[in-house]
C-alpha cells in the first residue's frame, strides 16, 4: 500500500553471490556452501538470493537461501509467504527451470496462478502436440508474433501460447548456416588425413561444443551431419512454448508478461555491479542476510527513483553528483553554501517530491560568531 504497487503479477527468480572467505568445517549449518554458481566460481562458497518483482521492476521482497539450494526447491516457500500477504489475484512467472508440475501446483494454491517456460526439447506429450499444432501466428508488435494452442480436455486441458520472433529466427538460420559451412569444410578436410592425424582429429570434431552438436558417426565410424537434428532446429528457430494456468489472460498479455521476466534478471543486475553486493566477507547467517536486505532495500529506492523520474539511475546519480558545497573565505568571515540548481536537478528534485538542499548551510563571521 505505501508505494501504490500493482501486485496482480510477480515476477520470480534466483541468483547466487559468493563469498571472499573460506568455508571452515564447523560451519556444517551456515548459509554459505559449495552449490551452482552462476557467476562461475564454484571454488568458492555462496548463498542463493531469491527476488520477486512486480511488472514495473520493484523488488517487494527477498530471500536468502544456502548455497546448494537448488531452484525447484523453493517456490512452496516463495508461495506460502506471497500468500501471508492476503494478496488478491496473483500470477507469478518463473522461468522454464523451475516449471516441474509439483511446482506448477503449488503456484496455483488459494486461487493464484502462473506463466511459465516450457523447455521445447524436453519430449513431453503435451509440449510435442503443441509445437506440432497447425495454425496461424497473430502479430502483437514487431517481431512479436503469438498462437494460443489448447491441448487436452477436462482436468488435463493445458493452454500453451507459442511466441516467435521472425528477425531471431532469420538470425539463428543464418549462425546455423555459417556452422554447417564450416564442419563441411573440416568433415572434406578428414579425407586427406594419415590415419593416426585421421582418429585424433574425428574425436576433436565430435567433442568440439559446436560441431559435435550436429555430427553422428555412422557404422562404417564416417562421421557426417546429422540432418535430422539441423531439421528439429529449423522448426524451433526464433521460438519459445510459454504454459499458463490463467484463461482471463490473452495470447499477447502471457507472451509480454513473460517477456517482463528480463525485470528480476535486471534487478540482478543491479544488485551485483551498481550496489556492489560483492565482496561478501560476513560468516554469521544474521549478518549475512542483513547484507543481502540492505542491498535490497537500496535497490528499492533505486527502481521507485527510475519510475518516478524516467531516468536511469546512473543518470540521475550523475546529474546530482554534480550538485557540490564549498567554503567561500573573506576578510569578513566564511560561508558554506552549495552550488545553484540546475533544471535538470530541479525536474529530479520535483518528481520525487524530494526539497531541494538548503543553500547556505552555515555562516562564520570573522568574529568567530556563527549563524
Amino acid at each position: 500500500d505505501f508505494l501504490n504497487l500493482e501486485v496482480d503479477l510477480l515476477y520470480f527468480d534466483t541468483t547466487s553471490t559468493y563469498f571472499e572467505v573460506e568455508l571452515p568445517s564447523d560451519e556444517a549449518e551456515s548459509l554459505r556452501k559449495y552449490g551452482h554458481s552462476r557467476d562461475h566460481r564454484p571454488d568458492r562458497p555462496q548463498a542463493v538470493i531469491g527476488l520477486a518483482v512486480t511488472r514495473t521492476g520493484i523488488p517487494v521482497r527477498c530471500w536468502v537461501w544456502p548455497g546448494n539450494t537448488a531452484d525447484m526447491s523453493v517456490i512452496e516457500e516463495v508461495k506460502r509467504d506471497l500468500v501471508g500477504w492476503k494478496l488478491g489475484r496473483v500470477i507469478t512467472v518463473v522461468d522454464r527451470g523451475m516449471a516441474s508440475e509439483e511446482n506448477l501446483q503449488i503456484l496455483q494454491r488459494t486461487g493464484g496462478h502462473y506463466i511459465t517456460g516450457e523447455r521445447m526439447a524436453s519430449g513431453k506429450p503435451a509440449v510435442e502436440e503443441a509445437l506440432s499444432r497447425r495454425g496461424r501466428y497473430h502479430k502483437v508488435r514487431d517481431n512479436l508474433e503469438v498462437k494460443e494452442i489448447i491441448v487436452g480436455t477436462g482436468e488435463a486441458r493445458q493452454r500453451y501460447v507459442l511466441v516467435r520472433n521472425p528477425e531471431e529466427a532469420e538470425r539463428a538460420r543464418a549462425r546455423r548456416a555459417q556452422i554447417l559451412a564450416k564442419l563441411r569444410q573440416e568433415l572434406e578436410q578428414l579425407r586427406y588425413l594419415p590415419e593416426g592425424q585421421h582418429t585424433k582429429a574425428v574425436c576433436a570434431l565430435r567433442s568440439h561444443p559446436t560441431y559435435g552438436h550436429y555430427l553422428k558417426q555412422e557404422a562404417s565410424g564416417r562421421l557426417s551431419i546429422d540432418r535430422s537434428r539441423v531439421r528439429a532446429e529449423e522448426r524451433l528457430d526464433g521460438k519459445y512454448l510459454l504454459r499458463t494456468s490463467d484463461d482471463t489472460l490473452s495470447a499477447e498479455d502471457v507472451a509480454l508478461g513473460y517477456k517482463q521476466l528480463i525485470e528480476v534478471k535486471e534487478a540482478f543486475r543491479t544488485l551485483k555491479q551498481t550496489l556492489e553486493l560483492r565482496p561478501v566477507y560476513h560468516r554469521l547467517e544474521d549478518r549475512i542476510r542483513a547484507h543481502v536486505l540492505l542491498c535490497w532495500l537500496a535497490l528499492l529506492l533505486i527502481r521507485v527513483a527510475e519510475n518516478e523520474t524516467g531516468q536511469t539511475w546512473r543518470c540521475i546519480r550523475d546529474s546530482l553528483q554534480r550538485m557540490h558545497v564549498a567554503d567561500l573565505v573573506t576578510p569578513d568571515g566564511q560561508v558554506t553554501q552549495r552550488t545553484e540548481t540546475t533544471p535538470d536537478q530541479k525536474a529530479l528534485f520535483n518528481a520525487l517530491q524530494i526539497p531541494e538542499p538548503p543553500r547556505i548551510f552555515k555562516v562564520q563571521t570573522s568574529k568567530n560568531r556563527v549563524s
